[in-house]
C-alpha cells in the first residue's frame, strides 16, 4: 500500500503536538510495511522564500499553486492509493483535496482542530468558548475580533478560505475524528456518518508502569485556553501541602502565574519545558495527571501519556477529555457552558460514593471547568488514584496503543482504496 501523507508543519519554535503525531504516525506506518510518501511543507520555510513566492503567500491558504504543481507531479509519478491530509495551512491549502481527486486518488483527513468553521481553530476567544462563526456563510466575527494571528487582514483571508473551501471539505472521502466530540463536530458541519471514523492518536508504549508517585502533574502550553489559571485557583483553595505536590511543566504567556505560585507555595513546583526523558520522569513522579482545558480540547496527548503509564487523569468535561478517560457522563456538544457541563456530570458515573459534580470514568474523573468544581475533585482524585491505575493502563492498551491505532489506520486506508468515493 502506498500512501501520501500531506502536512504543513507548524514552526519548530512553537512546540506542536500535531507535528509530533504526524512524525510518529509516519514511523509507525513505515514499520508496519506501508510505503509512505511524505508531502511536507513547513512554516519555517517562509522567511527564506523568494520575493515572488512571498508575494503569493496571501492566496496560499486558498490555492497554493506551487503545492498543487508539486503534488500533481508526485501523484502522477507514484500513483498512490490514498492521500492522507493533516494541516494544510498556509503552504499546502485545502485545494490538495481537489488535486488528489483530479488524479483519482481518494482523500483521508485527520481533524486536529475546528478549522472547518473557526478561523483560530479552537472555538475560544477572550477567555471563553466562542462559536460566533458557526453557521455563517462568512466568518465576519473572526475578522472583527482578529481571531487569526491577531490580524484583521489575515483573519479576513482565513475566513474567506473557509468559505471558499466549504465544498472542498465536504468532498473529503473519509474523515478521521480523533474523538467522539470531533465526530459530532463533523456531523454538525454536514459530513455524513459513513464518512467519519473515530480513531485516536497514540504514544509509544513506555512499558510496565512504575509504582504510583504522589501528587499531581499539569503538562501543557501555559495559555488561557489550557486552563493553568483555573488549576492554580482551585489549588489555592486547599491548605499548603494537603494534596501533595503540584508539578507544572510547559511554557507560554501565563508562565508568570506559575512562577508566582511556586514562589508563594512550596507544594507548587515549576518544571519548565521538558524533553522526552523529563516528561517520563515527571509522569512517574506523580499519581494523577490534570487536563484543565477551558476549551473543547480535541485530544490532549498528555492524557494518553498518563494512561500509558497507568496514571489516571482529572480533567474538565470538555471536548475529547471525557472520551479519553472513558467517563460515563455523556460528552457534551461543542458550545456547552460550564453550568450545563456541571449538570451533566452531577453525580455521574461513580454511584452514591462519588460526590455530586464529579463524573467517573474507567481512567479518571471529569468536572465542570470551574475553580470550585476542580477544587472539590482534587482530593477525590488523590484518594482514588490507586484504584484507577489498572483501568488507566488497560484503556491505553485497548484503545491508544500504537499497534492498535496503526492497524485501525491501515484498515481505513484499505477500505477506502477498495471503494473510493471521491468526486
Amino acid at each position: 500500500m502506498r500512501i501520501v501523507v500531506a502536512h504543513n508543519r507548524y514552526r519548530e519554535a512553537q512546540p506542536s503536538g500535531e507535528n509530533t503525531i504526524v512524525d510518529s504516525e509516519i514511523a509507525q506506518l513505515t514499520a508496519a510495511g506501508v510505503e509512505v510518501l511524505p508531502f511536507i511543507r513547513s512554516s519555517d520555510e517562509i522567511p527564506s522564500m523568494s520575493k515572488a513566492a512571498k508575494a503569493l503567500l496571501p492566496i496560499s491558504p486558498i490555492w497554493a499553486p506551487r503545492a498543487q504543481h508539486d503534488l500533481s507531479r508526485l501523484l502522477t509519478e507514484h500513483r498512490p492509493d490514498v492521500l492522507h491530509l493533516h494541516n494544510p495551512y498556509p503552504l499546502i491549502s485545502p485545494w490538495v483535496v481537489r488535486t488528489a481527486h483530479r488524479h483519482g486518488v481518494p482523500v483521508v483527513q485527520t481533524v486536529h482542530n475546528y478549522r472547518q468553521v473557526c478561523s483560530s481553530g479552537i472555538y475560544f476567544r477572550d477567555g471563553v468558548i466562542c462559536q460566533d462563526c458557526k453557521g455563517r456563510a462568512l466568518g465576519v466575527p473572526a475578522i472583527k475580533h482578529r481571531c487569526y494571528r491577531d490580524s484583521a487582514v489575515q483573519s479576513a483571508l482565513m475566513a474567506t478560505t473557509l468559505a471558499v473551501h466549504r465544498g472542498t471539505w465536504r468532498s473529503v472521502d473519509r474523515y478521521i475524528a480523533l474523538t467522539s466530540a470531533i465526530a459530532d463536530h463533523l456531523r454538525d458541519y454536514g459530513i455524513p456518518d459513513e464518512r467519519i471514523v473515530v480513531k485516536p492518536n497514540s504514544v509509544p508504549d513506555p512499558g510496565r508502569p512504575a509504582p504510583l508517585g504522589d501528587g499531581f502533574l499539569y503538562m501543557a502550553r501555559l495559555s488561557p485556553e489550557k486552563g493553568v489559571d483555573l488549576l492554580l485557583d482551585a489549588w489555592r483553595r486547599h491548605p499548603v501541602g494537603s494534596l501533595g505536590t503540584l508539578r507544572v511543566a510547559g511554557d507560554g504567556e501565563l508562565r508568570h502565574l506559575v512562577e508566582a505560585a511556586a514562589a508563594e507555595r512550596h507544594d507548587v513546583v515549576y518544571l519548565g519545558q521538558l524533553d522526552r526523558a523529563g516528561v517520563q520522569a515527571a509522569v512517574e513522579a506523580s499519581a494523577v495527571v490534570i487536563a484543565a482545558a477551558m476549551w473543547h480540547d480535541v485530544l490532549p496527548t498528555v492524557i494518553i501519556e498518563a494512561l500509558a503509564n497507568g496514571r489516571p487523569v482529572l480533567g474538565t468535561a470538555l471536548g475529547g477529555i471525557p472520551y479519553l478517560v472513558g467517563a460515563d457522563a455523556p460528552h457534551e456538544p461543542a458550545g456547552t457552558g460550564p453550568a450545563e457541563v456541571a449538570s451533566a456530570v452531577a453525580g455521574g458515573g461513580g454511584g452514591s460514593a462519588m460526590p455530586a459534580g464529579i463524573g467517573l470514568g474507567e481512567a479518571g474523573w471529569v468536572v465542570a471547568p470551574e475553580p470550585a468544581a476542580l477544587a472539590a475533585a482534587l482530593p477525590v482524585a488523590r484518594a482514588g488514584a490507586s484504584g484507577l491505575t489498572v483501568g488507566a493502563r488497560a484503556r491505553y492498551e485497548r484503545t491508544f496503543h500504537p499497534d492498535v491505532v496503526t492497524k485501525r489506520l491501515i484498515d481505513i486506508y484499505a477500505g477506502l482504496a477498495r471503494t473510493p468515493n471521491h468526486v
